[in-house]
């Protein structure tokens, strides 16, 4: 346990030396932030005005808390994925510069090294994304507050669980990189596909029949999902209490991904912590059987 609580404080030390990994990993959801508020808010009120029956009205601070919530959650869903893949960047780094050698030819077990990899990566990304969700709850706050406390304690928990989530994936597929090009190249891929494939740009209830039946496999779906029902809940209370119809307000949780259905019948929330929690102990277990059974020099 010494030798583990050792190397992630090392790994840890390096992440907040280098400054370009630090800063490349903060600025990722900053932007995001910008270009949602600047281009996307726009585009989902006007979709939202749009659905509203002819002669009826509605304080427009409540479709601004609505667009505010999907965005938000959008951002986050992004960034505990993406910015897990630069905070994961070291693991890269030590086979590039040859640190791997040096930390494998010690009595240090392959589990321990994977395990200090693992924690150092998800501390590192943690501080990240819940410095987004600070800025993000922030936004929410000036576009309108329906939030009450149970609703932020899960969004946490969200970002807690996607977070790790993000680390255990990242730590999979890098695990057979060695060159930082090879690591940049699934980065810009990931980057770019990601937010399509978890609804977080576009709500999956937009796509066709047979890509949603594809999408309910993947387990971000789920978490986009339980990130967007979290931060629009006190807003549909809103609605229902202001004279939205039980239909109308089913229809907006549809169209957003609030409510998902996997071949017809809907996933519940417990459901979705139960796949987005088996999801990271899944590929937690992944990345540590690699360091065990494959040797190091193998995984270069």
């Amino acid at each position: 346990m010494k030798r583990f609580f050792e190397l992630t404080r090392r790994d840890l030390k390096v992440f907040f030396k280098d400054k370009g990994l630090f800063i490349s990993a903060m600025i990722t959801p900053i932007l995001l932030l910008v270009l949602y508020a600047t281009f996307l808010a726009r585009v989902y009120k006007d979709s939202f005005f749009a659905a509203l029956p002819d002669g009826f009205t509605v304080d427009p601070k409540i479709i601004d808390a609505t667009v505010a919530g999907q965005l938000i959650s959008s951002l986050l869903a992004v960034s505990c994925v993406t910015v897990s893949f630069c905070a994961n960047l070291l693991m890269i780094s030590d086979k590039a510069n040859g640190s791997i050698r040096d930390l494998t030819i010690t009595p240090v077990k392959r589990s321990t090294l994977a395990g200090a990899y693992y924690f150092a990566s998800a501390a590192s990304t943690l501080i990240v994304t819940f410095a987004a969700l600070a800025f993000g709850l922030g936004y929410i706050a000036t576009q309108g507050w329906y939030l009450a406390a149970s609703d932020v304690f899960l969004v946490i928990l969200d970002v807690f669980l996607l977070t790790l989530f993000g680390t255990a994936l990242s730590s999979c597929l890098h695990f057979f990189l060695s060159t930082n090009g090879q690591a940049s190249a699934v980065g810009t891929v990931v980057s770019a596909g990601y937010g399509f494939i978890c609804g977080a740009y576009m709500p999956i209830s937009n796509f066709g029949a047979g890509l949603r039946r594809v999408l309910s496999f993947l387990p971000g779906t789920y978490g986009t999902s339980l990130l967007k029902n979290h931060l629009l809940g006190g807003v549909f209370d809103e609605m229902s209490a202001v004279g939205f119809t039980d239909e109308a307000i089913t229809g907006i949780r549809e169209s957003i991904d609030c409510r998902l259905f996997f071949y017809g019948r809907e996933v519940t929330e417990p459901a979705m912590f139960a796949i987005l929690l088996g999801a990271v102990l899944f590929f937690t277990g992944l990345f540590v059987l690699f360091h065990v059974v494959f040797k190091g020099e193998k995984a270069k």
